[in-house]
């Protein structure tokens, strides 16, 4: 039995293959029906599930050639995002930008669009140089540019098994962080000037709380200044994970108490300094398991999006925050912030409470401006209502077609997504 981070996820595959070579990727997807890829298991969506075979690329994680005068990293698809930071750092390099948790594999991002914040940056597939993928035939294939590559950065599994990545990244930098609660409707009303201000800008905000914890990250040339142990382990480990678990399971027990609740953990927030190695202070631990759903908007529509998900979550027992993030268009097909600069509204649900209502109300909120899902967070919508909200969606069918004419790499969420294998 399979199961995912969250739990929200589960499956009891045929087979469970964790190929150590290439070739043994290649014997795995030509003797199976039916193939996903698992990585880390982040993905709150049914992307992973299959009742054929489940393949783990957990011994792929390799670092295989890097480059720091032209910044061209190649690495095996299976290393985890934490340890390619560390990986980078020692070379002199860094990703141009990173998430909130970096426990997830490198392909397992790459193909759900997995972004952080920042205005003038793109998700993390806009490193991609280009990716080296094994075929529903068994056969290699290195995508260089032109369709092909712009399918394959967000691909979601269904193109076929990626093994290994060229990233482009940047000199290793250092970030300055501030985390600072102020007036929701204060930083609302003046919402761009935030975002273009700052390299990197994020806010958090509970349904009944009239606060917003701001975060901003800009790049210096300062020396780190991270919090000592003690206190790190206070913030992140005792108030960001202990004290919030105690909150969120009392919201589970006794719904009524939420409004309260809100309220003292948003007024609980406190301002925060530090500066550090840039991939210390973009990822913080998650150990309170929640649901996630998150859809990428245009920028614009940024400060209504975030006032109107508040309407709906303060009419359910929603006990988890509001996030609200951003980020420079981009050209892959099915990437959410395709073509259009973007702003991401996430909603959570913390484990054990029921979040189809609420889920159900956001995303029909999300449809009235074109929202798009992210690929690894919830959504109910198929492939008839997401064509229309993805001008390359036509040419990632073409695309999948000639990759996957067999449709080796679907599982029902696929199918239900992309729907079938175009002639």
């Amino acid at each position: 039995m399979w199961t995912n981070w969250s739990g929200g996820q589960r499956c009891s595959p045929a087979v469970f293959a964790r190929p150590g070579s290439r070739a043994e990727v290649a014997e795995a997807v030509g003797a199976a029906r039916t193939l996903r890829v698992v990585g880390a298991g982040h993905s709150f969506s049914a992307v992973v599930p299959t009742d054929g075979t489940l393949l783990s690329l957990d011994r792929l994680d390799r670092v295989l050639d890097a480059d720091p005068a032209s910044g061209l990293v190649r690495v095996e698809a299976g290393i985890r995002l934490r340890r390619l930071s560390r990986e980078l750092v020692a070379r002199g390099l860094a990703l141009p930008n990173l998430g909130d948790i970096d426990a997830q594999s490198l392909a397992g991002a790459l193909s759900t669009g997995t972004h952080g914040t920042g205005g003038r940056l793109g998700n993390l597939a806009t490193a991609v140089e280009s990716m080296e993928l094994v075929l529903a035939d068994g056969s290699e294939r290195t995508l260089e540019g032109g369709d092909e590559l712009r399918a394959a950065r967000i691909g979601l599994g269904a193109l076929g098994v990626v093994v290994a990545v060229t990233l482009r990244c940047v000199p290793a930098f250092r970030l300055h962080a501030v985390d600072e609660p102020q007036p929701l409707e204060d930083v609302l009303a003046v919402l761009d000037a935030h975002v273009d201000a700052h390299d990197h800008f994020e806010l958090f905000t509970f349904p009944h709380s009239p606060l917003a914890l701001t975060r901003t990250n800009d790049r210096t040339d300062a020396a780190p200044a991270p919090p000592g142990r003690v206190r790190e382990w206070a913030q992140e480990e005792l108030l960001d994970n202990h004290v919030f678990g105690v909150v969120n399971r009392v919201a589970r027990r006794a719904p009524r108490t939420i409004p309260r609740l809100n309220r003292f953990a948003g007024s609980a927030s406190s301002r925060r300094e530090r500066t550090d190695h840039s991939f210390r202070i973009f990822a913080s631990p998650r150990r309170v398991r929640f649901e996630e759903m998150e859809y990428a908007l245009p920028r614009a529509r940024a400060a209504e999006a975030v006032r109107a998900c508040r309407e709906i979550l303060s009419r359910h027992p929603v006990s988890f925050p509001i996030e609200l993030r951003f980020s420079a268009g981009d050209d892959a097909l099915l990437s959410p912030a395709h073509e259009r600069d973007t702003a991401y509204v996430a909603v959570h649900l913390y484990e054990g409470m029921d979040h189809s209502a609420p889920f159900r109300e956001v995303e029909a909120l999300m449809g009235e401006w074109g929202g798009r899902p992210h690929w690894g967070k919830r959504s109910e919508l198929g492939a008839a209502e997401l064509a229309t909200r993805y001008p390359g969606w036509d040419a990632f069918g073409r695309v999948r077609a000639a990759l996957d004419p067999g449709g080796r790499f679907a599982n029902p969420w696929v199918q239900r997504t992309l729907g079938p294998v175009a002639p």
